[in-house]
């Protein structure tokens, strides 16, 4: 990968998924309050409240998993900007001799670019999704909490 477009798509792209890990922060913040509400109180919680922080819980562990995607999309793609990485073939090799991608065939060219950067921006979108719902069943058991 030799192309300045290709290597500054990348570089915008793992500037873009740094910028993303505070939202990444605020879903783990999320999960852990949540946790330790109901580590503490879940007895004088009301049903909808405890149904709520649970619900956030559950869905910090699909929050993590796109978190720890992301990181790691952001440190392949910064790698790609900075010509540590050889290639996209070279990626895909050594993603395969790690275990995380289907070997490829020998005559296969190797994914392309706009593939790999439309990928990456669903998994972004899909951690905003998660975080989203997350926030809005904290802030409905914050709601339907009786203060008395």
């Amino acid at each position: 990968m030799t192309d300045d477009n290709e290597r500054t798509t990348c570089a915008a792209l793992a500037g873009l998924l740094r910028a993303i890990a505070l939202l990444a922060l605020w879903g783990f913040a999320l999960t852990c309050i949540s946790a330790l509400v109901l580590a503490l109180t879940l007895r004088s919680l009301s049903a909808t409240a405890a149904m709520s922080f649970g619900a956030v819980v559950i869905l910090g562990a699909l929050e993590r998993y796109f978190a720890f995607r992301l990181r790691f999309d952001g440190a392949l793609f910064d790698g790609l900007a900075r010509g540590t990485v050889a290639s996209l073939d070279a990626l895909d090799r050594a993603l395969s001799a790690l275990g995380l991608r289907e070997p490829p065939p020998s005559q296969h060219a190797p994914r392309p670019l706009d593939d790999r950067v439309q990928g990456t921006r669903q998994l972004m979108q899909r951690h905003a999704i998660v975080v989203a719902c997350q926030s809005a069943l904290f802030l409905l058991a914050l709601m339907t909490q009786d203060l008395s």
